[in-house]
């Protein structure tokens, strides 16, 4: 298994009141609210645990991005990336994911992912996302277009890294005369991509299409077997016969020393409202033209109604188990059911949130990292969930020989 370490880097250093004047927690929340002393500071404590992480055993450090709101702290993933690139020494860096639809120079992306990957020897995994709809009206980037520019974007940027330039580009979206970077992956043909996300069929397809890993942001063990059954399908309809190692999963996980501490820690889960995007407004989430045909309806009646989406009690999610939570005996055996059930190679462990200090932080690091971690991955050759880097799997469908995908099929 490849098993990673994950935060969203929370600004939770503003009164709770705040939330309560404005009634968002997104794209308009005034900024009057940000404290750079304090912010300073949570920056400081993050790369401590990312260091921490690595030396407790942790394969890989995954980072995300977002854009006007307290929830991310992390605005630009490679700025983050590229720190951790010079400061560690072994994990991997899981990008996840650059916001193609909101760069205006996709070369420029490419590289500056190069110059992370040969800085870190190699340990970068370039994932790509569309960047939700409070990124797509914080950029002004307009949505009908998003998953457009995303799909070019990434061609480009694949092309760059694979096909010397000089070389031009006249696409739909972008134009350049000149292709011809003197920045290139040290990977060869270029660096792994996973794709995240939630539920969006086009997104899971096209992660397929491309035997890109998915990785479920999240998601329920039902919803989560819905997305593999869509990916299984359209990974045949591609050629080849998917398995675990095309499989992530993302899931909030606080360990403690007791069940206890754990619980009470874990409760800042849901310091957003329990929101995975913050608390925002439906038609910020989702303007007109970001989400596909399939969405209409339901966003329809939401809107009717006006209605605020009622997320589940902290107790229910973590009956669940969208929450995981307890001693590392505990934690174990609740991750052994969803690896049992959901089967992913790759799981990535959310340790913290809101206002969990920094004392707690490094405890679920080093617990996660001495303790149960180590149990995965026996219940991970158990359940013969191979990481894709010990598979030395191919990082895209187009680098693969027909000839094995032939085999795959059978």
């Amino acid at each position: 298994m490849h098993l990673m370490y994950f935060t969203e880097q929370p600004m939770s250093a503003y009164a709770e009141s705040a939330r309560e004047e404005f009634g968002y927690t997104s794209l308009l929340f005034p900024n009057r609210f940000f404290d750079p002393q304090e912010a300073a500071r949570l920056y400081g404590e993050r790369i401590e645990e990312y260091l921490y992480a690595e030396e407790m055993g942790v394969d890989g450090i995954m980072l995300n991005e977002h854009h006007n709101a307290p929830f991310c702290m992390s605005s630009k993933i490679n700025m983050i990336a590229s720190v951790l690139a010079g400061m560690t020494k072994r994990v991997k860096i899981v990008l996840l994911g650059n916001p193609l639809p909101q760069t205006d120079n996709p070369v420029r992306l490419a590289e500056e992912l190069a110059m992370i990957d040969m800085i870190s020897d190699g340990r970068l995994v370039s994932g790509f996302v569309r960047g939700g709809g409070v990124e797509a009206l914080a950029t002004n980037t307009n949505p009908a277009y998003n998953r457009e520019r995303f799909q070019e974007a990434h061609d480009l940027i694949i092309k760059t890294w694979t096909v010397p330039g000089p070389f031009r580009w006249e696409g739909t979206h972008y134009q350049l005369r000149v292709v011809n970077p003197w920045a290139l992956p040290l990977q060869k043909p270029h660096p792994r991509i996973w794709v995240p996300g939630i539920s969006s069929k086009e997104t899971i397809v096209w992660a397929a299409q491309h035997r890109y890993p998915y990785i479920a942001l999240n998601t329920s063990v039902e919803d989560t077997l819905s997305i593999w059954k869509i990916y299984d399908e359209a990974a045949m309809e591609a050629g080849y016969v998917s398995g675990p190692e095309q499989r992530g999963y993302l899931l909030r996980c606080h360990v403690a020393e007791t069940e206890k501490k754990a619980l009470q820690n874990a409760r800042e889960f849901l310091w957003m409202q329990g929101e995975f995007t913050g608390l925002t407004h439906p038609v910020w989430a989702a303007p007109s033209g970001y989400l596909g045909s399939w969405a209409r309806r339901a966003l329809a009646k939401q809107r009717l109604r006006g209605a605020k989406r009622v997320w589940p009690s902290f107790e229910e999610q973590v009956e669940s188990s969208q929450i995981v939570a307890g001693t590392p005996d505990q934690v174990v055996e609740r991750l052994t059911v969803i690896l049992e059930k959901a089967r992913p190679s790759i799981l990535a462990l959310w340790g913290n949130d809101g206002r969990v200090n920094h004392e707690d932080s490094m405890t679920c690091i080093r617990l996660l990292g001495q303790e149960v971690m180590p149990a995965l991955r026996e219940i991970g050759k158990r359940l013969d969930l191979s990481s894709p880097f010990d598979l030395d799997t191919p990082v895209s469908l187009a680098t693969t020989p027909r000839e094995e995908l032939n085999a795959a099929r059978g």
